[in-house]
Parts: C-alpha cells; structure tokens; sequence
C-alpha cells in the first residue's frame, strides 16, 4: 500500500482511547512498515513490523539484525516488541510542535526504518544455516 500521510493522534493514558487529532504528516517510503502512531505525554509513539510474514529462523535474524544505533544516532529509542507475531519494534521520541519539523523527524524515522528493514532482509539471506 502507498502511503501519503500519516495521522498522529492523542491517546488517552488511562483508557487508551484516542481522543484528538494532533496532525497529519506528508510521508516517505518507509510508511508503509508504520502499523501504529500515536501521542502520549509529549512522546510519540510508533510501532513497525516486517510487513509481512516470516519464517521462525526469520523472527530471531530481524532482532539481531536491526542497529539500533541507527536510530539512537538520530535521537530515536528503539524497542523491540515481542508478542506480536512479527518481528515488530517501538520507536519514541519527543513531539515537536512546529509541524514542518514534526513532519521532517517523522520522514526521518521513515527513511531509516526503510532501509533498515531492506537491509536486514538482505542480510539474512546468507544466514538462514546460522538461525536454525
């Protein structure tokens, strides 16, 4: 799916409802891994997966794989999540109130999740023996 933009809403600490709208942000690429977004006490918060299904050796590779320094480089914290059924992680970081700088630190984070999970797929091509 080609994805435009991204709508960042406020959740609700305590019922986890999402109350508003905080903005929408014209996107990159790497959107499409994007399978949640939202705001929560100054933080937003933005879950990624694979995109699609991995075999079991698949699950470890893409957590060992992934660098996280890519993304803390850029003042990204990156998390793993492990009770989905796909590799998925967790990204936060502060929200900025200027819109046109949300926008680029979102487009940011799209380009580097972009081409870390072509990276790390690459990658494990060759390592399929190593995981089993």
């Amino acid at each position: 799916m080609d994805f435009s933009s991204l709508v960042l809403m406020e959740r609700d600490k305590e019922t986890n409802f999402l109350t508003r709208e905080i903005g929408s942000y014209e996107v990159s690429e790497g959107a499409k891994f994007i399978t949640k977004m939202f705001y929560q006490d100054g933080i937003v918060n933005v879950y990624f997966d694979t995109q699609r299904d991995v075999e079991d050796w698949e699950f470890s590779a893409a957590y060992d794989l992934i660098d996280e320094k890519v993304f803390s480089d850029s003042g990204f914290d990156l998390q793993d999540v492990d009770d989905e059924f796909n590799p998925t992680w967790m990204v936060k970081f502060e929200y900025v109130e200027d819109h046109s700088e949300m926008e680029n630190k979102i487009n940011e984070l799209c380009s580097i999740i972009d081409s870390e999970m072509y990276r790390i797929f690459d990658e494990m091509k060759d390592k399929e023996e190593e995981y089993k």
